[in-house]
């Protein structure tokens, strides 16, 4: 590896990582556009920006399409989701129902199988509320907040393949999704949940996948992007908008945040019936995507998270003092030598310094896993993959690794470089979002912050203010101080 060269370290350790096999082969025949466009989603490197008079081209920025669907590609279970879950009725004098198991549910046969084939033994906490309201009759609306890996797409699927009516070969359940590879990460759900079921048939609305001009569709479930779906309801008439019996717009907040989105998916919506069934879905429920979700499903069931108090309390907070990286190296050295540590997760601010750093810890023995934002989202699966299964000890990170992934193992997470926003302050959600890759599931852990300025021990401060927690200096040339505050 180059010193210089963030891109060799990736191409060694892409070298080293054996390719992670997602199929997305297996389609409908109407699938013609290639698996990788990466004009979709993977255009994720921050524009220039300037920082004490340099310019940094290598910061790697978390994009939400992105993100999303390398939770979808690393989440092979259930996450255990600590949340309580609020359900706002409707009509609040309707009795609420939940169910404990899918026979619960009356499903057809052939659906029930295909859900236990799946791996689903009993219903997530988010589809034990959501499920019953979307299988209702009459057809009830729903706004649902749901993480990745809580359950949720395999819950619409599962709605969508009980309305289907096999016997009418046309479109009855419209999917919209931000982008081509959600959209088939959602299609293969619909296809493991009804391959007992072969006349229901599905088709992509892809970017790509051209269609006869006036051609009607005889699949009667139709998953895609919202240009090409709005496309093939007006400009090309191969759906009837006014025949859709449910219609469901999956990562609402990923969808308002891609240029157009907005617009086409309100388009799509006005030519529906008023009568079909709307389901919508976000991780998150910021002002906009409230104001956009009630917009697009009216008089709507609600299910939203109850927010947790975000604890620190069993992670130990500390900052090290120090003058350039290579003191920040040995800094790191000296700590890992001292501590008992599963796995460590360490944070830096370019592509550049990951590189530089996973070189240096390699030299030094150590197992290392690099991530950063220049490779594609099935590539950094395949490396996630191989630090969760314990094949790499230390991983090095830009942002891209930041947000909800949880690896139990990890006992300690290093921010290298301290996050900071665009105007050079403290990014206080950032911060959390890292050391919270620790302490996981009520085990302790340590968060050790690199401080190499004056500035940096500005944000260190603001740190403490903001979370109203002290992070204690620690000093890594003294074993027996750092026994004493670690232990």
């Amino acid at each position: 590896m180059s010193n210089d060269s963030w891109a060799v370290a990736v191409d060694f350790q892409e070298a080293k990582t054996p390719s992670m096999q997602f199929d997305f082969s297996k389609k409908a025949d109407r699938v013609l556009a290639p698996c990788h466009m990466r004009g979709d989603i993977n255009g994720n490197i921050m524009p220039e920006r300037r920082e004490n008079g340099g310019v940094k081209k290598d910061v790697d920025k978390v994009d939400l399409a992105e993100q999303s669907l390398l939770n979808k590609l690393i989440r092979r279970s259930l996450v255990r989701n600590r949340n309580q879950v609020e359900v706002l009725q409707r009509d609040p004098t309707s009795p609420l129902y939940s169910v404990k198991t899918f026979e619960e549910l009356r499903l057809k046969p052939e659906l029930l199988k295909g859900v236990y084939t799946m791996g689903f033994n009993r219903p997530s906490r988010i589809q034990e509320n959501a499920l019953p309201m979307m299988l209702a009759q009459p057809p009830q609306n729903l706004i649902a907040q749901s993480q990745s890996g809580t359950g949720k797409t395999a819950a619409f699927s599962l709605a969508m393949l009980s309305h289907v009516d096999p016997a009418n070969k046309w479109t009855q359940c419209l999917c919209i999704s931000p982008t081509y590879e959600l959209a088939l990460q959602i299609g293969q759900v619909i296809e493991q949940m009804g391959k007992f079921c072969p006349d229901v048939k599905l088709a992509y609305a892809i970017r790509g996948n051209r269609m006869e001009r006036g051609a009607k569709l005889q699949e009667q479930i139709v998953i895609g992007t919202p240009g090409t779906i709005l496309d093939w309801c007006t400009k090309y008439r191969l759906i009837d908008p006014k025949k859709i019996s449910i219609f469901v717009l999956d990562e609402a907040d990923v969808m308002i945040a891609t240029q157009g989105h907005r617009d086409q998916s309100i388009r799509i919506h006005r030519q529906l019936s008023k009568d079909c069934q709307m389901l919508l879905f976000s991780a998150t429920f910021e002002d906009s995507v409230w104001k956009f979700a009630k917009q697009v499903v009216p008089e709507p069931n609600i299910i939203k998270l109850k927010r947790e108090e975000e604890t620190l309390d069993t992670i130990k907070q500390f900052y090290v003092v120090c003058q350039e990286k290579e003191e920040k190296f040995t800094a790191l050295c000296n700590l890992y030598g001292s501590l008992t540590i599963a796995q460590a997760m360490i944070f830096c601010h370019t592509r550049k310094m990951a590189a530089w750093l996973a070189e240096n810890l390699t030299i030094e023995g150590h197992q290392v896993a690099l991530l950063s934002g220049e490779m594609t989202v099935e590539q950094r699966a395949a490396v996630i993959e191989r630090f969760r299964s314990g094949k790499e000890k230390v991983l090095v990170t830009t942002n891209v690794c930041s947000r909800g992934i949880d690896v139990e193992q990890v006992s300690l997470v290093v921010n290298f470089d301290l996050p900071v926003d665009l105007d050079g302050n403290a990014d206080n959600e950032t911060y959390l979002h890292r050391i919270g890759r620790t302490g996981r599931f009520g085990r302790r852990g340590f968060a050790v912050n690199m401080v190499d300025s004056r500035h940096s021990m500005d944000i260190i401060r603001q740190i403490e203010m903001h979370f109203n927690r002290k992070i204690t200096k620690l000093d890594t040339t003294n074993l027996a101080e750092m026994e004493a505050l670690t232990g």
